[in-house]
């Protein structure tokens, strides 16, 4: 970032608002989903075989 007369001035990576890794979210959804998945299915899948 560097000022030029009375203005700023930035290359489009600093001037982007995209997370730096954004793979790093699809995992953690992916994974909160799955375990999410399992747990609720142990809930119900336990009780019905009793």
């Amino acid at each position: 970032m560097e000022m030029k007369d009375d203005h700023v001035e930035m290359d489009e990576h600093e001037a982007s608002n995209k997370p730096h890794k954004p793979h790093n979210v699809r995992i953690v959804l992916a994974v909160s989903l799955l375990l999410t998945i399992v747990a609720l299915s142990i809930i119900w899948i336990i009780p019905a075989l009793s």
